[in-house]
Formats: C-alpha cells, structure tokens, sequence
C-alpha cells in the first residue's frame, strides 16, 4: 500500500490560506492546526493570515470608541467582569449618563479618528427577566447622536428580544453589539446566572431586526485551544458581521484576578485563526491589546485584524488614540473615514 501524504504544518499555512482566499470552510482540526503553528514558523502563519485580511479587507482598519454609559450594579456573576455586583472592585459606579454625555463622547470619539461609536451599559439587559425602565433614556440619546453626530451608531446593551431590537433600530442604533465571551463548553465556568442561548438568542433576534451584529468574546479565561476553535465556529455559524477580539486583563477583586496571561505569540495565532476561520468578516482587537501583546503590539494588524478599539475601554484605560492612529500610519495603513 502506498504511504500516506504527511504534511508539514508549514504546507498546513498554506493550504490553509488558500482556501480562506477561496471563502471555503475551514474544519475546527485546520482552525487548530492554526493555534498550534510551531513558533518558528509564525511569520508565515502571520504571512498567510495578512494576504487574508489584504484580499478581504483591502489596507482599511476600522476604529471604534465606547461610552460606559451606566457602570457597575450588574447581577450577573461573569467571572471576569469588574462591573459584576458579585465582584469587589473599586470602579466607579453611576446610573445612566444622559444624552449630553453621549453626544459628548461621540463627538470626542469622531475627533479621535473612530467612525463607530457605541452606547454602552451594564446589567442583563432589556428581555424577559430584566428590567427596562431605562430603555427609553437610550432612546433618547440614540436619537440626539443621530441628530448631533455624523458617526456609526452602535449599542451594547445586554441581553435583548427582537421586539427591543427593532426599537433600536428604529431610533437609529446601526449596529448591536454583544458578546458570547467564550466557548459553549466553557461557558459555565465564567458565567451561571444566565445560559448561553440566551447570548445565542440575542444575536439571532438582533439579525432578524435587521441591526449589524458585532459578536466575539475574551481569551485566556482559561479556555482551550479547541474552546477557541468552538467560539470561532459559532461565530460562523451565527454569520455575525464583526468579530472583537478581547484578551484578559486581569481585575483586582473579579475571580479571574489572578489569571496568566496569554503569550504574545500565541496571541498573533489566535488573531489568524479568526481572520481564517472567518475571512471576509471585521476582526476587531480590543481589550487587552496593549497589556497583553506588548511590544508586539502592530502586529495584530499583520496577524489578520482590520479593526481596534480606540480609547478607553469600559473600566480599564486604553492608550492615547493619536498612538493608535500613528501606529496604523507607519504599517502603511489607512484609518477608515
């Protein structure tokens, strides 16, 4: 019998880009071949997923801005998250801004250079068991934002039914955002006061309005590499629009305070595996970009991302947006208007 065709994780690049070139499927094992390049060979694993997102996504990086429009009390017990009523932080805590602050932070937050702006708030949201007497002041400023300002207008606002979502989007919200954090199979070690479908139904019933979904989640809450490849899939299989990538930054007083961090290396991969497994979609790097990749830090944008969050994050400081924009420049990059 003849022997069987071995292929070196080397040629594993490259068939592998080319069929992300071809849109073709990816299996969750080439989606983990990709995780498990050899160290090595990461400037060709970079140099493969970089084609990718050049063919999909042309030299265009997308920047987004976010307001923390209504910080702490949440109830719910994610693990990783400072604002959770389960956790003892010392952030600062208030209930929802108003439409002055909003339109404030949008029109910073197009001076800084994002074209995207979201609204968000802490809390299980507005469906079902959850409370929505503030829903009408998000109203409120999502119509004075697009009245005041000429940015793109999203919202992460929790869980939501469709009914909710098509108010939104008749407000003028373009774009909702929610995450699904992590894995299926993971997802009861970081979360257990709401079930995943509930995430799943969100996203869906956001879809069905007719909103822009931006859907992805946090790594190195101690997942696995197949964990990885389980959310990249299900974001797939969603058909979400644009993907952030978070990585961990470790809160005092959250459960995950204590957690390692991930390789910067590794985090390169983890970026490609998205931009393969999803290559015609947004992939955004957001939190956790500076602690994490370090000096490495450019080269999220060569491993396959063409989005980043400018600014501050929710409760963590981000760095200054002219850094960002500078950065984007010198890669030969152009900031999308």
């Amino acid at each position: 019998m003849p022997s069987s065709t071995v292929v070196t994780p080397l040629e594993s690049i490259r068939l592998i880009e080319e069929k992300a070139l071809a849109n073709a499927p990816l299996s969750a094992e080439e989606a983990l071949a990709v995780l498990q390049t050899p160290d090595e060979l990461i400037f060709d694993l970079i140099a493969s997923a970089n084609r990718v997102r050049r063919h999909y996504k042309g030299d265009e990086v997308s920047l987004c801005s976010i307001i923390n429009a209504k910080s702490g009390h949440c109830p719910e017990d994610c693990a990783f998250c400072s604002q959770s009523a389960h956790a003892s932080t010392a952030i600062p805590t208030f209930d929802f801004v108003g439409s002055g602050k909003v339109v404030e932070g949008a029109k910073a937050a197009l001076a800084s250079g994002a074209h995207k702006f979201g609204i968000v708030t802490s809390g299980y949201g507005y469906s079902g068991k959850g409370p929505k007497q503030d829903l009408n002041q998000i109203l409120d400023a999502v119509a004075a934002l697009k009245e005041g300002v000429d940015i793109h207008r999203c919202a992460s606002l929790g869980i939501v039914d469709e009914e909710t979502a098509r108010t939104l989007k008749g407000a003028g919200v373009l774009e909702y955002h929610h995450n699904l954090e992590t894995a299926r199979s993971f997802f009861p070690n970081i979360c257990t006061t709401h079930d995943y479908d509930e995430d799943v139904e969100t996203v869906r019933a956001v879809k069905r309005a007719g909103l822009r979904v931006c859907c992805g989640g946090i790594l190195g809450l101690g997942e696995s590499d197949e964990q990885r490849v389980e959310l990249a899939m299900t974001l797939r299989e969603l058909e979400v629009d644009s993907v952030p990538v978070n990585f961990l930054n470790p809160i005092a007083g959250t459960r995950m305070e204590g957690a390692a961090p991930i390789p910067p290396l590794d985090i390169l991969k983890i970026i490609a595996m998205f931009r393969m497994v999803l290559p015609d979609k947004d992939i955004k790097v957001a939190g956790g970009r500076e602690k994490n990749l370090r000096d490495l830090q450019c080269l999220m944008f060569a491993a396959g991302a063409n989005s980043t969050m400018v600014g501050n994050y929710l409760t963590t400081i981000g760095r200054p947006a002219n850094e960002d924009i500078q950065m984007i420049k010198d890669l030969g990059l152009n900031v999308k208007n």
